[in-house]
């Protein structure tokens, strides 16, 4: 009897001990995709500053859109990834159904860049997530993981790089983990997601490049009558990410049936954006216009500013162009709530907040996600209006997605298990 409870405890010892070795590897693997990954995200944001910057003060250089969109093609091509999936890929690697290439760290670095330097509409952290991702990806294969680990390898590198570019160290960690099944979270990853995201948060921090900073100019006490006004907006909002999301991808599709030869649509796709930019008279729909966000959150937006960024996003995104899809997706939120704001009679600078979110929840499918980044940007003291906004539009955004790979585990609507798309 007592040799059989000496066995048990040695067993127990041995259990112990593997846990604490694979804690030990992780920490190791972490530390080095958290440096690597957060030196190279830093180099990225300020990259993509010093384009910003540029454009900015050279507005001429727009005209040059067409060109950029050729220059990027002819980039893909010679890399062999003409049918790149962007994000898509990375969500795909994760489950084991996609090769992810390293050659995607180089490209989406450069093409991402160009976009933003001659005024194409888009993002910058779903170019973060293809870069951590495939630079994730490329330690995995160096270090010969089993498939299982390469997968949080990925996961890791996402959250490193989301990280050092925005500044959200604790959404970071927990988007990638979440993004990839709606309904099922990759808690595997959570040490080695949190260790990476941290590090490279600091590095970034340490190294100038500060995250997002945002305020909200004015927050009403939380009442029936508010919290009736922000499930609005939430309904509201749950209704334009799925537009969004229907626009982005019936425009990309469409594009390629009509325009089949990808050089020709990125250039006349370029000109189209340099024309309408021109006769709006103003440059708010390039880039990424955070400058744009930072009023909405001021109160002051335009009445079609949602629909023009909306437009523009689709045909960038649709016609080949490089970037990502959040921030456009925030940009939209934010004047679509602040314009709502108005008509609702509710704080305009607090409902661009929640307009923000709640519909980047809805166009993610990540609650806890969104929720995070709320808290990250604009602290404790607009929560309960952020979690009636994340919650309503979750439930009522359905089944559509930036993302045609992720999958929906879990219904909605009821307590079970749900075949994805």
């Amino acid at each position: 009897m007592t040799g059989h409870r000496g066995n048990d405890f040695f067993i127990f010892l041995m259990g112990v001990a593997g846990k604490f070795l694979n804690f030990i590897k992780w920490v190791a693997v972490s530390a080095v995709i958290g440096v690597t990954v957060g030196l190279t995200g830093t180099a990225f944001s300020y990259g993509m500053q010093a384009a910003t910057d540029f454009r900015t003060r050279y507005p001429a250089i727009v005209l040059g859109l067409p060109a950029a969109g050729i220059l990027i093609v002819l980039l893909y091509h010679l890399a062999h990834r003409d049918n790149d999936k962007g994000t898509n890929s990375v969500l795909s690697a994760v489950r084991s159904e996609e090769q992810l290439y390293l050659s995607t760290a180089p490209l989406i670095f450069v093409s991402t860049i160009l976009t933003h330097l001659f005024g194409g509409s888009a993002g910058r952290e779903g170019a973060a997530l293809q870069l951590g991702g495939s630079l994730g990806n490329g330690f995995g294969r160096l270090l010969r993981m089993k498939d299982a680990d390469a997968h949080v390898m990925i996961m890791c590198g996402m959250s490193a790089c989301f990280s050092a570019l925005f500044g959200t160290p604790m959404a970071a960690a927990i988007f990638p983990m979440e993004v990839v099944s709606v309904g099922v979270m990759y808690y595997a990853a959570l040490v080695p997601c949190v260790l990476s995201a941290l590090i490279a948060s600091g590095i970034a921090e340490a190294l100038g490049a500060a995250g997002e900073q945002m305020s909200i100019a004015y927050i009403p006490e939380f009442t029936w009558v508010t919290g009736g006004k922000v499930i609005a907006l939430a309904v509201l909002s749950a209704v334009l990410s799925v537009v969004f999301c229907v626009t982005l991808h019936a425009v990309a599709s469409q594009g390629k049936k009509l325009l089949p030869n990808p050089y020709l649509r990125i250039a006349l796709a370029g000109g189209v954006l340099v024309a309408l930019a021109a006769a709006l008279g103003t440059g708010d729909y390039l880039g990424a216009g955070m400058d744009v966000i930072g009023r909405c959150l001021q109160g002051e937006t335009r009445p079609e500013a949602f629909i023009w960024k909306l437009i523009f996003t689709a045909i960038t995104l649709g016609a080949g162009y490089k970037g990502g899809e959040i921030v456009p997706s925030f940009f939209v939120g934010a004047s679509f709530g602040c314009l709502m704001g108005g008509f609702l009679g509710l704080s305009p600078s607090l409902c661009a907040a929640v307009g923000m979110i709640a519909v980047f929840c809805g166009v993610t499918n990540s609650p806890i996600t969104a929720l995070l980044i709320a808290l990250e940007l604009f602290g404790m003291e607009a929560l309960p209006y952020f979690l009636l906004g994340v919650a309503v539009s979750y439930m009522l955004s359905g089944y559509q997605s930036l993302y045609h790979t992720q999958k929906i585990i879990y219904s909605k609507y009821r307590a079970e298990l749900k075949k994805s798309r």
